[in-house]
């Protein structure tokens, strides 16, 4: 699959990047899943992230427990947060639901996350959404690999371990 690199996602992202704080649903505290990766790569990048998961009270990075929260609905200031989702495409839809009407401004659809629905309602929902096909990956956008060029956009300090 080529490399493609869409204008419009690229603003997605630097409009993601340009809050101030972030949450990751999807959180989990196995380091073989992308849930771990993401919260991971935002801890790595020096940001102020916040791990959703109802059913673990912490997850822990690098010896360290962060405390979770439930839900995006919990999030102390969700109009300030962009949001991660790691979730199975039948949770997503209504976690983009919840975070819509918590005021969330824009939320990332990681690989695997959403399905045609989910994708669409993101899109029309949010400030910004980055999700879909694209990204430098070849599997879609991914915080992973494409979240430092958003950071960049953002003019926001690349931190941590790059």
């Amino acid at each position: 699959m080529p490399i493609t690199r869409s204008k419009s996602m690229d603003i997605a992202a630097k409009a993601f990047f340009s809050s101030p704080r972030f949450a990751v649903v999807g959180a989990s505290q196995d380091p073989t899943k992308f849930g771990h990766k993401v919260f991971a790569w935002y801890l790595d990048h020096s940001l102020p992230v916040t791990p959703i998961n109802p059913r673990a009270a912490s997850i822990t990075i690098s010896g360290t427990a962060h405390p979770t929260i439930p839900s995006v609905s919990a999030l102390p200031s969700p109009e300030e947060t962009s949001v991660s989702i790691i979730t199975p495409p039948a949770v997503t839809l209504a976690v983009l639901r919840e975070a819509k009407a918590a005021g969330v401004p824009a939320v990332w659809l990681q690989p695997g996350s959403f399905d045609n629905e989910g994708l669409a309602y993101a899109k029309k929902e949010f400030k910004a959404s980055v999700g879909g096909a694209g990204g430098m990956g070849g599997e879609g956008w991914c915080v992973l690999v494409d979240g430092e060029d958003g950071l960049r956009a953002a003019g926001q300090e690349l931190a941590g371990k790059l």
